[in-house]
């Protein structure tokens, strides 16, 4: 496939984007059926980072960060950057500056299954980055790749215009089409949740609340007074 820039792409409903940023990904995981989280690697790289936003997708060369030079023309404000690698790499591919042209034209954060630099820089302007390395090996411009193509991050199947919900806990991908749904079932979940904190702060047992008692006797566990 030749080397392309896709500019235009279908983003998902803003409303649900909005919602499942408030959820958080262990809800939001949860919610779709625990399916969608990237490697545990990913991590943030200030503990109150968190973004839900769409994903612009970008398929970089190792050590090189030319073509997320030219994703940025096609973002919009409120996306996120999404960025994979041909084979696996930890280069610092994204610095301070990449970070401003991304704020200047409304980016919300940046997903990159690689490496990052400037931490200190990046989390004094609070702007949200999960990477899978902090190195200041640098990287150079000079090899084409794509933007706004279907690629794997992390192991997690991204493609252009999926809601990236990000926080301290990982990052979870939820597939475009599925964004309102997914918000939905995220919130009866919280709410759910919310009745069953009650029952145990109140000193219910879990067996009980989930019905596992009855489970660990199909499984042929026996309660013993004496081992």
């Amino acid at each position: 496939m030749k080397p392309s820039i896709i500019r235009n792409i279908k983003r998902p409903d803003a409303a649900a984007v909005k919602a499942l940023g408030e959820q958080g990904v262990a809800t939001v995981h949860e919610a779709q059926g625990r399916t969608g989280l990237m490697k545990p690697y990913m991590r943030p790289i200030y503990p109150t980072a968190k973004l839900s936003a769409p994903a612009v997708t970008v398929f970089c060369a190792p050590g090189d960060n030319l073509m997320i030079h030219g994703a940025i023309e096609v973002c919009k404000p409120g996306d996120v950057l999404v960025v994979a690698t041909f084979s696996e790499n930890t280069d610092g591919f994204f610095g301070d500056l990449l970070a401003n042209s991304l704020r200047a034209h409304g980016v919300l954060g940046l997903v990159i299954d690689a490496g990052v630099r400037d931490v200190a820089d990046l989390t004094a302007m609070d702007f949200p980055v999960w990477s899978k390395a902090i190195s200041a090996q640098g990287t150079v411009k000079a090899t084409p790749g794509w933007v706004n193509i279907p690629i794997v991050c992390a192991g997690a199947t991204v493609n252009p215009g999926d809601v990236i919900v990000a926080d301290v806990d990982g990052v979870c991908v939820v597939p475009r089409e599925d964004a309102v749904t997914v918000a939905k079932a995220g919130q009866a979940r919280i709410e759910k949740e919310e009745k069953n904190r009650v029952e145990l702060k109140a000193g219910k047992l879990g067996l009980d609340m989930y019905g596992l008692r009855d489970k660990l006797k199909q499984l042929g566990v026996e309660w013993l007074d004496e081992a």
